[in-house]
């Protein structure tokens, strides 16, 4: 399969790389001069967890290539679109007359109706998935990530289509096992809460970074996530369909908060999954804070925990911050 990573993020590269392993023919898509700022390779210092549980690390230089424009004639059969959410509808704008024939896997957060997401692309031609990696480009420009063993496919009730049956054997193929979510609308929207908590109290620290091995701070992340759970049903989402994913914030606190401490302590992917994000500057944990706390305001919804870090995340300007 010819596969076009959408900008080379850290779940694109990671991502990039597993199905390039896997025999498939990747390139970059990048805007026009990030080419030469980025070089022909990438430096990789991943723990993947395909195969063992505590990861076997991986450190090498691996060549790539990149394309700084997309004709609508190009012979892609799959384009990966993995953007921060706040993103998602500059990068549809511009894929949406360049699509082709190729098959469009929308790989990230929404917080919207994922239809509406993805403005003007194709909805005959879409796969949906959920990158199940992360990670942070160090100073050193080298990629710290962690890469686990599955990865999240979902549709809106509808079993798959033919392409996004082929999606999932690219990713088969790449050694990793499918997740699915019949109900991928709520699947979406309960991750996108759950990264609200937790992202809220990483910011009033400085950095999700920080929240690595803190029992205290893990416990307050996992409250403010539970605090937004009504939200998702004030929005029409039935949890019961989605035990699984808000498992860990309706759980008690005495328990998950001391196991994720000790995970994220004592094993290195759990650890590297949070002290990657480093960056006190990373904008997509504000705008994951802010959208979810506009909308928890627009239907009433109480959030004390995610409205008292809102000096950590609101815009210069609101009067909020």
């Amino acid at each position: 399969m010819k596969i076009l990573m959408f900008g080379r993020g850290v779940i694109a590269t990671i991502y990039g790389w597993v199905l390039r392993q896997a025999g498939h023919d990747v390139e970059f898509y990048v805007r026009p001069g990030r080419a030469a700022t980025y070089g022909d390779a990438v430096d990789l210092d991943l723990y993947d967890t395909r195969r063992r549980v505590w990861g076997r690390r991986v450190a090498e230089r691996w060549p790539v290539r990149y394309r700084e424009a997309l004709k609508p004639d190009h012979d892609f059969d799959l384009i990966v679109l993995s953007v921060p959410h706040h993103r998602l509808a500059e990068a549809t704008a511009f894929l949406a007359p360049r699509v082709g024939r190729a098959t469009v896997l929308v790989f990230g957060n929404i917080w919207t109706e994922p239809l509406a997401a993805v403005g003007a692309l194709p909805p005959d031609q879409l796969a949906w998935g959920f990158p199940q990696a992360g990670g942070g480009f160090g100073a050193d420009g080298v990629l710290h990530g962690t890469l686990l063993p599955s990865v999240v496919f979902g549709t809106f009730g509808q079993p798959p289509t033919d392409r996004e049956r082929a999606v999932r054997q690219a990713f088969r193929e790449a050694g990793l096992r499918i997740k699915e979510q019949p109900d991928f609308r709520g699947w979406l929207w309960v991750h996108f809460v759950s990264d609200a908590g937790l992202f809220s109290q990483g910011l009033r620290l400085g950095s999700l970074s920080e929240l690595a091995g803190s029992r205290r701070d893990l416990r307050e992340g996992l409250l403010a996530g539970r605090e937004l759970l009504p939200l998702v049903q004030a929005r029409g989402i039935d949890l019961r369909r989605h035990r699984a994913g808000a498992l860990l914030f309706r759980a008690p606190t005495w328990l998950t908060a001391p196991a994720l401490a000790w995970l994220t302590t004592h094993v290195p992917p759990a650890r590297l999954s949070l002290t990657a994000h480093s960056n006190p500057d990373a904008e997509e944990p504000r705008e994951v804070c802010r959208d979810t706390l506009a909308e928890a305001r627009r239907l009433g919804i109480s959030a004390p925990r995610l409205e008292a870090a809102e000096p950590n995340f609101a815009r210069e300007g609101t009067g909020r911050g």
